[in-house]
């Protein structure tokens, strides 16, 4: 029922020969490029190398569902190949230029974008050229809610006046971001979810500050974080997203995609995370007995097996009915997967820490990092209970409408 087409089977084939002849051997390439390089946020030369080589394989904006920018794979086709590349993180949506946020974002610029918007900012993203940031996030207000959010964007003559403050505003760091997507409100007298804007504002315009990176669990991210504010900053009207107020709409429509995207990775750094328990646990000795004759181990490794291949289906069943029925209609079973997704994950890989004992928690075997991303993502695209709401609310509704009847 959930299998992929021909034609997804032959893209797998392909990007996993990829990731075996050049992006798994890279990753001991870019750890020593960035060991040397003079910020945490510097781009190395090994992933434009790889970008070059994913390009010429066509293997490249593998996600766009649009085939006048990308293959127009189905979300179930993609699911797949976002879990071969979520094995190797850090490198691999980067090189078939599938990483977040520029994926949300140039589906947004492609679907609610002017013809200016999209020679100027979307094809450079789709070549690779560039990259771009997502301010929605707020530190003075919970943002999980996004009717929350404060930024204020006042309409003057033919331009709105941009001040607020963003955070864990993502790739803002990175040297080649040019492009933001801002949400603010417009008019707070509006109902509820009409309040909200989106506008496109370079990150080089008067007024736009990026004021430190925020560490993820320590860590900074190559692609940084940022707190962002905004001073006085003018936007013209044309840069107004869809329209006035449709800042809530864009965004739902921005997620969806984006949370399939992000759970399949993650069971995809799950599966490298269970590969190398098993095979530190066949490897390492204790009181006379392998690691893995040891009954607890062959729990952990037989808990991790069962509870990817659930989260895996899950994820996949989210696919296919938005490829059938739509993100509204699927709503419910994303929700459900961007909760069981990253919790899933972040079992498997710490079980896997615990087999790999103190070099777990090091960076020699990039598990402690991954659980800091992992657990970064129960908060990213909103929090476990915003999502728990919503599943429960949902039964409850159906359960009113029966018993109605």
């Amino acid at each position: 029922m959930l299998e992929t087409t021909e034609r997804g089977r032959e893209y797998q084939e392909r990007l996993e020969a990829f990731m075996d002849e050049f992006v798994y051997p890279a990753e001991a390439v870019y750890a020593e490029q960035m060991a040397a390089a003079p910020t945490p946020h510097f781009q190395p030369q090994i992933l434009e190398d790889l970008k070059a080589e994913a390009k010429s394989r066509g293997l490249w904006n593998l996600f766009h569902p649009h085939e006048e920018w990308g293959p127009g794979l189905t979300n179930l086709e993609y699911a797949p190949l976002a879990e071969i590349m979520g094995r190797s993180s850090g490198l691999a949506p980067e090189a078939t230029n599938c990483n977040a946020p520029d994926t949300g974002n140039m589906e947004v610029f492609t679907l609610f974008g002017t013809e200016e918007h999209k020679e100027k900012w979307l094809k450079p993203l789709l070549n690779g050229e560039i990259r771009s940031g997502f301010a929605m996030t707020e530190p003075a207000v919970a943002s999980s809610d996004a009717t929350n959010i404060e930024m204020l964007m006042k309409r003057e003559g033919d331009e709105y006046i941009l001040d607020g403050r963003k955070w864990f505003t993502s790739n803002a760091m990175h040297p080649n971001c040019k492009v933001l997507i801002v949400m603010g409100k417009t008019d707070p007298n509006e109902a509820t979810h009409r309040q909200q804007s989106m506008m496109v504002v370079p990150i080089d315009a008067p007024g736009v500050t990026v004021e430190r990176n925020l560490q993820v669990f320590g860590y900074h991210d190559r692609e940084g974080h940022a707190e962002v504010s905004f001073d006085q900053v003018r936007v013209p009207a044309k840069d107004v997203l869809k329209g006035e107020g449709e800042g809530f709409a864009i965004s739902q429509a921005r997620l969806g995609p984006g949370r399939i995207h992000h759970c399949m990775r993650s069971i995809g750094v799950a599966e490298r995370a269970l590969e190398m328990m098993v095979k530190r646990a066949e490897e390492r000795v204790t009181f006379g007995q392998k690691l893995s004759e040891r009954a607890n181990i062959q729990d952990w490794i037989a808990e991790s097996r069962i509870e990817i291949d659930q989260a895996r289906l899950l994820t996949m069943h989210a696919a296919d009915m938005m490829d059938k029925h739509g993100n509204k209609v699927a709503r419910n079973v994303i929700a459900q997967i961007k909760v069981v997704a990253p919790n899933m994950a972040l079992k498997v890989v710490d079980r896997a820490i615990q087999v790999h004992g103190g070099g777990g928690v090091t960076q020699d075997f990039r598990l402690a990092e991954a659980w800091a991303h992992l657990r970064t993502l129960r908060l990213a695209d909103g929090p476990d209970e915003v999502h728990k709401r919503s599943i429960a609310r949902n039964e409850i509704k159906k359960h009113r409408k029966e018993t109605a009847r």
